[in-house]
């Protein structure tokens, strides 16, 4: 890390005397110190010393330390406590259980649970899809995951997952009011996982599969997708597809080329590799490589994970070989989701003119995005701190909103591209330029327009359950016992 970042922010209270220039000097320690301050207040007051908390961002849990010694050094003050404010965050959690229904009187009691929701019980056991309509399954999503691929941590297990998936947990709430929760599994066996899946499924409306080691998280993902009626998405795979795609479309109008015309080039023949490249084919592209470790996949290979295998015979229609460097010369387009530090200035200047640059291994991208910057006329990266942040929050909130809102038992490749669409279609013809292809995170109806393209896919493909007067019909009483409002 470059710089300080809020991921490593700390409050220190620290006891100073009431001096003229306590404060200037408190505050210059922590600049000299090479932290960010982002805060200072005064806790307490006396005659000859305050009491202050300092917040500032650092480099990490050393450069922490480093800031408390310095302050500490400075004559007469005394650092009393150290806070890392992202430990706070997760302190006890990050989710918790709220009820819709309050229960003030014993007639609250007597409709949300005994005797009333007998009633509603009866009338699920007739007709089992109103389970959708008259619990949680309405709304609810299962993110689960086995901890054996997370973010760029690898296999932590399941209980070191849990920060990440109730992460995960509160943005779906925060960007498109869906009710998601973590569901760690202490398995790795597959047919183990998709049997808990399935047994789990009632009480949800749809999962999320996160995290979870390829080539196991195909095998997962396309069973489920077969064997149950809720939709079943791997956010690794299709989530990161999805903004890619939406990122690419306008990445090519900043620099007037044609999808179906640009040779791409793809660094990752994992799960997201993959699956950028099916989704980038179903949108139309026609010429993308594919480069594993060992450069190009070559489709006389045998591979022992199929979906490389697959990879390698439908790709590369012009029969490029080598490594990746190599495959890089002459390419319109290079999408890195794979390791960091993979190529160099001199690799990204040798691609074709107006050339677009994703390099999202995060935090450390495929190549410097300052140095591919410097050739290249579009880059995009993971990372928060750079322009045109590729990230999937920008999918995963709203695709599953629209999924819940059309009752949806699938997911398809329309929706998935329609998906893409809206996220693109968010930024205006007059706001586009090579510095703003994609919406930020926290632009407003993001999540919207995708849940309605994503609704709207998944009712022309028929795998709505509900038609669009159903979910209006939705919110009216029940009219008669077991009857379907």
């Amino acid at each position: 890390m470059t710089q300080p970042s809020p991921g490593h922010s700390i409050t220190l209270r620290v006891a100073t005397p009431a001096g003229p220039s306590s404060a200037t000097d408190l505050v210059a320690a922590v600049a000299d110190a090479g932290a960010a301050l982002t805060a200072f207040d005064v806790v307490e007051a006396a005659q000859n010393e305050l009491l202050v908390d300092i917040t500032c961002d650092t480099l990490g849990a050393e450069h922490a330390a480093e800031v408390a010694s310095v302050l500490s050094a400075l004559e007469g003050v005394t650092v009393k406590k150290s806070s890392d404010r992202t430990f706070l965050v997760h302190l006890g959690g990050k989710l918790e259980s709220t009820p819709k229904a309050p229960i003030r009187t014993r007639d609250d009691l007597s409709r949300a649970y005994t005797p009333g929701v007998a009633r509603v019980c009866r009338a699920i056991a007739a007709n089992p899809a109103d389970a959708r309509r008259l619990t949680i399954k309405r709304n609810t999503v299962a993110v689960v995951t086995d901890g054996s691929a997370v973010l760029g941590l690898g296999d932590i297990g399941p209980e070191a997952s849990m920060p990440v998936m109730e992460g995960k947990a509160v943005l779906f709430k925060e960007f498109a009011g869906v009710d998601a929760w973590p569901v760690p599994l202490n398995a790795r066996d597959t047919e183990q996982i998709i049997t808990i899946c399935k047994a789990l499924a009632p009480a949800y409306g749809g999962i999320n599969l996160e995290d979870i080691a390829a080539p196991r998280c195909f095998e997962i993902e396309a069973r489920l997708r077969e064997e149950l009626d809720i939709p079943v998405f791997h956010d690794d795979q299709h989530g990161t597809a999805i903004v890619t795609l939406a990122a690419l479309r306008n990445a090519l109008k900043v620099v007037t080329k044609r999808l179906d015309d640009v040779r791409i080039v793809i660094s990752g023949a994992g799960a997201a590799g993959h699956a950028i490249a099916k989704l980038l084919q179903a949108a139309g592209a026609r010429d993308i490589v594919v480069c594993g470790r060992s450069g190009v996949l070559d489709p006389r290979a045998e591979y022992a994970d199929a979906h490389r295998g697959w990879l390698a015979t439908h790709t590369n229609p012009e029969g490029v070989t080598g490594t990746l460097k190599e495959a890089v010369v002459g390419a319109d387009v290079f999408i890195g989701v794979s390791a960091p530090d993979l190529l160099d200035g001199a690799d990204i200047a040798a691609m074709a003119s107006d050339a677009v640059v994703f390099a999202m291994s995060n935090p450390d991208p495929e190549v410097d995005p300052a140095v591919a910057g410097r050739t290249a006329a579009v880059v995009a990266t993971g990372r928060s701190d750079y322009p045109n942040q590729i990230n999937n929050v920008l999918a995963f909130p709203g695709f599953f909103r629209g999924l819940l809102d059309a009752g949806a038992s699938d997911i398809t490749d329309d929706m998935l591209v329609a998906a893409a669409e809206a996220i693109a279609g968010c930024i205006s013809g007059e706001a586009l330029n090579p510095h703003h292809i994609i919406p930020t995170v926290f632009e407003h109806g993001v999540a919207e327009r995708v849940a309605a393209a994503v609704a709207e896919a998944a009712r022309r493909d028929a795998v709505a359950a509900r038609s669009a007067a159903k979910v209006v019909e939705d919110h009216a009483p029940v009219v008669a016992e077991g009857a379907s409002a």
